[in-house]
């Protein structure tokens, strides 16, 4: 049974609790999920509503949040727009409200924008210059979750900097955390940020702009349905785990787990080509693959250790000379 509507999701929302109902919708094993249905402008409208505890589930709403909005702001019909999260009043619980995704709907077509199409327009519009700052930078407005993972996304002026350090270097301090000392992974780990990333994305090897990036872009991640019941049928993404970067860096997850066809990379490499060099664009695939395996192997244990191992073992022979 749904439970009753926290009165700090109808204050945010600015909702009347007296024509606002609540109802179970979906699941996951770190959130509860329901929907709010309500009047918006004298019309039918619908929230989606996540739930969860403690600061993991505070810090993973506050970066979904800004991720969710960073996107549809490049791409307004590419995702849910996020109105607020924080924490909620008659419960030690945080919450997440967003447009509801009514996902499977097919009774009318939308704009007609094809996936490839959507994400190419992602990957080519240039990231906002952060507050603060005057020139583009490589990181993000605040941490962002991808799974449990808290990934830290202060700001640098190098990607290969960010990269190798906020995401090679701090995977593999989790992986120690969470699973003990691993000298073999950890080696080759520092050998991959200190000579692997700066020969393939380094400053003077790639002229690289930063696109908003959805940061864990699985297939699972990528459906079609209406947004906040307007519209049509729309190819939309959620769970979105953001980064202002290199936009190859998308592609290393969509490689690692597949479940998007060769139609989808066909025209999306029409929209995006392969940046030079070329000849080293499947090893930058595999170089951004390689954070996924060890953030799985931080996650969920050495199965994924293989992965990782095998893609360093690769990169070093090749490029650490």
């Amino acid at each position: 049974m749904p439970p009753s509507i926290d009165s700090a999701i109808l204050t945010a929302l600015n909702l009347d609790k007296n024509h606002t109902t609540i109802s179970s919708a979906g699941g996951s094993g770190f959130s509860s999920t329901f929907k709010l249905s309500t009047t918006k402008d004298g019309q039918p409208f619908d929230y989606f509503v996540k739930t969860s505890s403690g600061e993991g589930a505070r810090i993973m709403f506050e970066g979904e949040h800004a991720s969710l909005n960073a996107i549809h702001n490049a791409v307004p019909d590419f995702c849910p727009k996020s109105y607020c999260h924080g924490p909620m009043q008659q419960s030690s619980k945080y919450f997440l409200a967003t447009d509801f995704l009514q996902l499977g709907y097919s009774d009318s077509q939308g704009s007609g924008v094809s996936f490839a199409a959507k994400l190419a327009k992602l990957h080519t519009t240039p990231a906002p210059i952060p507050a603060g700052f005057d020139t583009p930078m490589f990181g993000f407005p605040v941490p962002t979750c991808c799974g449990d993972t808290e990934q830290d996304n202060s700001w640098k002026s190098s990607w290969a900097d960010f990269y190798a350090e906020n995401r090679l270097r701090c995977i593999m301090k989790k992986i120690v955390k969470n699973h003990g000392p691993d000298g073999e992974a950890a080696n080759m780990v520092e050998k991959v940020a200190n000579k692997v990333v700066p020969r393939l994305v380094g400053d003077d090897r790639m002229s690289i702009m930063p696109v908003v990036i959805h940061g864990d872009l699985w297939s699972g991640n990528h459906s079609a349905g209406q947004i906040a019941g307007k519209g049509g049928r729309e190819e939309v993404v959620f769970d979105p785990s953001c980064v202002y970067g290199h936009s190859e860096y998308e592609l290393g997850i969509m490689n690692m787990f597949g479940g998007f066809g060769s139609s989808f990379w066909r025209e999306y490499e029409k929209l995006v080509p392969k940046a030079e060099p070329v000849e080293e664009w499947d090893d930058r695939i595999s170089l951004y693959e390689l954070y996924h395996h060890l953030n799985h192997y931080a996650i969920f244990g050495s199965g994924y250790r293989g992965g990782a191992m095998s893609i360093m073992k690769k990169l070093i022979s090749k490029y650490d000379s």
